[in-house]
């Protein structure tokens, strides 16, 4: 049997979009002499559809792309992820199925049994979890055929769930695993993954074909990495990250090879393309064409401005430079090197005379007060009219460049740098954007090398500096960690070694700055623990504030 791999790219709600990509690839596959072709989870609506999925209309789209596909599985079987409808009274109205379709029709379907509800997934909110578990026969092999999920419980270890699939199919003698997934990246999960894999290969003793999506949607990005695995383990191959790609297997030949393949997976490498892909597709799939940005000649604007201009090409990113009679001369020259180094068209906007209007404006109201952190916010206010006044006028869309230890603790002006319709770094800590910066500096300056050495600042006041309101980075950021991917209360962050005083002003910080992140664009996930969807707290508490 011949087994052609397919992981894409698709648009949640296109369907006609999506069906055309997938007859595409069948046709080849066709070409290949593939017997089967394997597409992802939810592949035909796009993953994750969230509450589309309640729309009836959203569903009958679903079936119509279901039966397009159909016609095309003459010749060849396909496995293709999409919603269906339960027939039964009780439960939620849908499952998340895989259908196996054949000669016109639909041979086989199987549901989602183990539907997560953690971090960025909700999926118990919309389908009925599956009770039943059949293997199917296709041209004399008997395959076991899982969704994502499903095969992560093994051995029953996984307090979440109370079956395992893959025990209950095993016991079918089944000839192969075939499971399609929509697996978002984030930095150290694509081992993960593969060991999960190769686990279920080497426990249930079978070859196992892996499908997993690419592209982003929205905040979340897939990595793609489909996997054919041995019976022994051994990852016979690996398929592309952060792109498109189809790959037909011999099932003979992937039981009787010895060689592995499986790709390098340096973090900040994986990170890079994971937030170029990003920014591609929030553009791409919006119909956006061009972005804007400021830059400030500091470390966070300017790796921003280097992954924009790597995604959209460094003609479609407009920067703007709005100096401030605090803005030092080398950021100004650092920001200009950076734009002629990219060949981004940039502009220089002072802001003084907009700033000095706000402060006449007001000098009544602020009469006898000293100056404080008010003013600071003033300039970054001036600075994000002109950003969005600019976004309007032109139909660029607006780059946010906060970075995640600064968004954690509030170190940031709603409606001044905190605006944009993209996060890019966001969920990135500090520490992390400079080993970004230095990555995309490996093979020559593009970065220039000056904003990486310089101490950190916002240059709203004389001589600022970061560290003279923060925590050196090194250590707010492995505090800042211990809180928000690892989940560790104060007591334990502070067993770690860390200053008590600082540990529980940096949680408090964190906290009481909840209304902010609320209010922000959305991140590009590429942690376990990223602000947004995935971490859901209230605004309004008491815990730690």
């Amino acid at each position: 049997m011949r087994i052609a791999l397919a992981q894409l790219n698709y648009l949640i709600g296109d369907f006609d979009g999506n069906v055309a990509k997938m007859i595409t690839r069948i046709e080849k596959a066709k070409a290949d002499q593939a017997d089967l072709i394997v597409f992802g989870e939810l592949s035909i609506c796009g993953y994750p559809p969230r509450d589309f999925l309640e729309f009836d209309d959203f569903i009958r789209n679903t079936q119509e792309g279901l039966d397009k596909l159909a016609k095309h599985s003459h010749g060849i079987g396909i496995i293709v992820g999409a919603p269906s409808v339960n027939p039964v009274v009780e439960g939620k109205d849908l499952f998340n199925s895989a259908f196996v379709l054949h000669e016109g029709e639909i041979i086989h379907k199987s549901n989602k049994a183990l539907l997560p509800t953690y971090d960025v997934f909700d999926e118990y909110r919309y389908f009925e979890p599956a009770f039943d578990f059949h293997v199917f026969e296709y041209k004399g092999k008997r395959i076991a055929l899982t969704i994502c999920e499903d095969i992560w419980n093994i051995h029953n270890e996984n307090p979440l769930y109370r079956t395992c699939p893959m025990d209950i199919l095993a016991e079918q003698n089944p000839d192969l695993m075939i499971n399609i997934s929509a697996s978002p990246f984030n930095a150290g999960h694509a081992q993960q993954r593969i060991d999960v894999v190769v686990e279920n290969a080497k426990r249930y003793q079978l070859p196992c074909f892996y499908v997993n999506n690419v592209g982003a949607q929205t905040e979340l990005i897939f990595d793609g990495g489909s996997l054919v695995v041995r019976p022994d383990g051994g990852v016979h191959h690996e398929l592309a990250y952060f792109e498109e790609e189809v790959q037909t297997f011999d099932l003979d030949e992937v039981l009787d090879a010895k060689e592995q393949m499986v790709r390098p997976k340096e973090k900040m490498s994986q990170v890079h393309d994971a937030l170029i892909l990003g920014i591609r597709d929030y553009f791409g799939k919006l119909g956006f064409g061009k972005a804007i940005l400021g830059l400030s000649g500091g470390i966070d604007s300017a790796v921003t401005a280097a992954l924009a201009a790597r995604a959209l090409g460094p003609e479609n990113v407009r920067v703007v430079l709005m100096p401030s009679r605090f803005s030092s001369d080398h950021s100004v020259a650092d920001a200009k090197q950076l734009a002629e180094n990219m060949g981004m068209p940039y502009d220089i906007i002072p802001i003084e005379s907009t700033f000095n209007a706000f402060e006449n404006l007001l000098t009544p109201q602020f009469a006898g007060l000293p100056e404080d952190v008010t003013e600071e916010n003033m300039q970054a206010r001036c600075r994000g009219v002109i950003l969005m006044a600019l976004s309007n006028k032109f139909g660029h869309i607006l780059l946010n460049t906060s970075n995640k230890s600064e968004s954690a603790v509030g170190y940031g002006t709603l409606y001044g740098d905190m605006c944009g319709g993209l996060s890019v770094i966001g969920d990135l800590y500090k520490t992390e954007v400079f080993d970004l910066a230095r990555f995309i500096n490996r093979e020559g300056e593009v970065i220039p090398i000056s904003t990486i050495i310089k101490p950190p600042s916002a240059e709203l006041r004389p001589d600022q500096k970061d560290s003279d309101s923060l925590p050196e980075y090194d250590i707010l950021d492995e505090i800042l960690y211990l809180y928000i991917e690892e989940e560790m209360g104060p007591r334990e962050i502070i067993a770690k070694g860390h200053d008590e005083a600082l540990v529980k002003r940096i949680l408090r910080l964190v906290n009481i700055n909840e209304f902010k992140r609320f209010q922000t664009p959305p991140v590009l996930r590429v942690s376990k623990k990223a602000f947004g969807m995935g971490r859901r707290l209230p605004i309004v508490g008491r815990y730690l504030s």
